[in-house]
C-alpha cells in the first residue's frame, strides 16, 4: 500500500527535463515541497533513475514446501563491487498494457519454466526512493515443484539463469547467512515466513 500523506506533505514539481536516454533513462527534477516547521523548501534539484515499473513473483509449492530461486549476472551488482550472481526471485518490468500479475505469470515461464497456479500479493514497494522512481509489486505464487530446475531464460534476450527448487528451510538459511543480498529477494522470503502455515493452510 503506497504511502499515506500526513498533514501538509505536499510536493511541486517546477521542472523534468531528460539528462540521459540509453538502455535506461536518467531525469533531472527541480521540485519545492513543504516543511514540517511551515513554509516552503528552497528548489531542491534531483537527478532520478527512471527505470519502469516491476512485478515480481517468488514461486512456492506447498506440498512440497519448497520455493524456486534463480540466479543471473547482474551488472548494479558488479558496479557495487559485488559478487554479480545472487539468489534472487523471479522478476521482470511491466509492459503497457499488463498488470502486475501478468507480469509475475509471464515472467515464471520465461525465466524459471513454471507455470503459476495462483497468486498472493505481498507487498509494493519504491525500492530506492532517494534516486530511483523504479516500484516493485511482488506476490507469492503457487507451483507444482515437481521436476522444476535447470537454465532458462530468453536467448534474445541475453538470460542465462540458473533455477533451482529447494526446500524452505535451505532458503531460510541462505536468507540467514546473509546469501540473498537483493532487496526484493530478502522481502520475500522474510514474508514468506512470517506467512507460511498461513499459506500453506490456504493451498492444503
Amino acid at each position: 500500500m503506497p504511502s499515506i500523506p500526513l498533514p501538509g506533505e505536499k510536493a511541486e514539481l517546477i521542472d523534468r527535463t531528460v539528462a540521459f536516454q540509453g538502455y535506461f533513462r536518467i531525469a533531472r527534477y527541480l521540485f519545492r515541497h513543504s516543511l514540517y516547521q511551515g513554509g516552503q523548501s528552497g528548489e531542491v534539484k534531483r537527478e532520478v533513475f527512471e527505470r519502469g515499473q516491476a512485478a515480481a513473483v517468488l514461486p512456492y509449492d506447498p506440498v512440497r514446501d519448497e520455493v524456486v530461486l534463480i540466479r543471473q549476472f547482474r551488472a548494479g551488482s558488479y558496479a557495487a563491487g559485488r559478487h554479480p550472481w545472487d539468489w534472487e526471485i523471479v522478476a521482470g518490468v511491466i509492459e503497457e498494457g499488463e498488470t502486475p500479475a501478468d507480469v509475475a505469470r509471464r515472467e515464471a515461464t520465461e525465466e524459471a519454466g513454471v507455470t503459476i497456479l495462483d497468486l498472493v500479493p505481498m507487498n509494493s514497494v519504491v525500492l530506492s526512493p532517494g534516486a530511483c522512481s523504479e516500484t516493485c509489486s511482488s506476490f507469492l505464487g503457487r507451483i507444482d515443484a515437481t521436476g522444476v530446475g535447470g537454465i532458462h531464460g530468453l536467448e534474445a534476450e541475453n538470460e542465462n539463469i540458473l533455477v533451482k527448487a529447494m526446500p524452505f528451510a535451505e532458503a531460510r538459511a541462505l536468507l540467514d547467512r546473509d546469501e540473498v543480498d537483493n532487496a526484493v529477494g530478502v522481502m520475500a522470503l522474510q514474508w514468506l515466513a512470517l506467512h507460511r502455515d498461513e499459506v500453506r493452510n490456504r493451498w492444503r
